[in-house]
């Protein structure tokens, strides 16, 4: 039988919750875990990461089947791997014909959508209950290994550190004090107005100048950093304009993936949107204060249960909205985690 093989088509935040389920079916078959997956950053995020063996990556699951090549050539590879337990961790049902059509029957598929929800549960702990589930067909079943905490935990390699190494030595940041913050999110650049209703996670870009300021007040001799992708790179321009401050340096037109990862470990604390690099910097116990627009915090919290990371929500008109956060109170959150005592 195949070894363990995991579903998740999610976005960059939601593959670093996922870990959390991979890790454990690792730690409970003793074999590397399968992915299909989704996103040009899967590989890069996840290929490194202890516990994870062959990635396989998919850009739609919606396309017709018999008009999709991508589709069909994961079908086969499936098929050439052979059948073996499947957790699948899609809300919708689009990747389970892929399975059938690979020959993992139903009964060898723990399926997400028939896990109900426990109050207040977080995506971390929901993983780690999938992780102890058996599908119908697996016989016997291997014991569960014992309970962890329900929070992410990602390793990194020598090689992204290296990589990191040589990024900021060649920006002449080697050995600074770092805050970096994330503004933009896959929603920011899709289309070209930033304020767009679509865009649940727009924080205007002078409140992220004020907290700038104040970060740079406190932090006076720290380099500050605007992380982001290359289509982010504009955005990052108007809020450096809006802080107007010195040593604030724009890297999102140079930040792959394993610079991203090590670098989130070294910063003092990030500022950001609820994004994928808020999951990475509180899987790697750096502060972080994370706003949320529309978002369940008690779901999405970043890093899962006990990780240092200040949520913020806020409402306008009595709707859930980010743009009712105001600038003082992230100031606030982020003062209080950059001045707690990382022993407690």
């Amino acid at each position: 039988m195949a070894r363990p093989l995991v579903m998740r088509c999610g976005a960059f935040g939601d593959m670093v919750l996922v870990t959390a389920l991979i890790q454990q079916l690792h730690a409970r078959f003793g074999t590397p875990v399968d992915v299909i997956t989704s996103g040009g950053w899967a590989r890069p995020l996840l290929g490194p990461r202890a516990g994870v063996g062959e990635i396989y990556t998919l850009t739609s699951r919606r396309t017709p089947y018999w008009l999709d090549r991508e589709q069909r050539a994961l079908v086969q590879q499936l098929r050439a791997r052979g059948p073996g337990p499947a957790w699948y961790c899609d809300g919708g049902g689009h990747g389970r014909a892929l399975l059938r059509r690979a020959g993992i029957a139903d009964a060898l598929v723990c399926d997400t959508r028939h896990l109900p929800w426990l109050p207040g549960e977080h995506f971390v702990e929901r993983w780690l209950r999938m992780a102890a589930l058996d599908p119908p067909a697996l016989s016997p079943p291997p014991p569960p290994p014992p309970p962890r905490a329900a929070k992410v935990a990602l390793d990194l390699t020598a090689d992204e550190q290296h990589a990191c190494d040589a990024w900021l030595a060649r920006r002449g940041l080697a050995d600074r004090t770092l805050v970096a913050f994330q503004a933009g999110n896959k929603r920011t650049m899709r289309g070209l107005f930033r304020r767009r209703a679509s865009n649940t996670k727009y924080w205007p870009e002078a409140r992220w100048g004020e907290v700038i300021r104040g970060v740079r007040a406190a932090l006076p001799d720290a380099a500050l950093l605007l992380l982001g992708v290359p289509a982010e790179y504009a955005l990052n321009a108007d809020i450096a304009a809006a802080a107007g401050v010195g040593d604030l340096h724009n890297v999102a037109d140079d930040l792959p993936i394993p610079v991203l990862l090590p670098l989130l470990g070294r910063c003092h604390s990030l500022v950001s949107v609820d994004t994928g690099p808020a999951h990475v910097a509180a899987a790697l116990d750096c502060p972080t204060v994370t706003l949320f627009g529309v978002a369940d915090p008690q779901r999405f919290r970043p890093g899962g249960i006990g990780t240092p990371v200040a949520v913020l929500t806020g409402e306008i008109d009595g709707a859930t909205s980010i743009l009712g956060i105001g600038a003082e109170a992230v100031l606030d959150a982020w003062l209080r985690l950059a001045q707690r005592d990382p022993n407690t």
